[in-house]
C-alpha cells in the first residue's frame, strides 16, 4: 500500500470537495440578484398598471 499517494488523493478530493461547493455557493448569489432584480421588474411593471390601468389591456393582431 502506497501511503503517500492515498494521502494526495485524499487531499485532491478535499480541494475538489471545497471548490466545488466554493462554485455552487457563487451561483446561488447569481441566482438570488437574479431574482431579486425579477422581483423589482415585477413590481415596476405593477407600479406601471397601477399608474396607466389601459396599458397593456389589449393586444392587436394582425395576420
Amino acid at each position: 500500500m502506497d501511503i503517500p499517494a492515498v494521502s494526495t488523493a485524499l487531499s485532491q478530493i478535499e480541494t475538489l470537495g471545497n471548490v466545488g461547493t466554493a462554485l455552487l455557493g457563487k451561483s446561488l448569489d447569481s441566482v438570488r440578484e437574479l431574482g431579486d432584480a425579477m422581483v423589482e421588474m415585477i413590481d415596476s411593471a405593477a407600479m406601471e398598471l397601477s399608474v396607466n390601468p389601459g396599458v397593456g389591456g389589449n393586444i392587436d393582431i394582425r395576420v
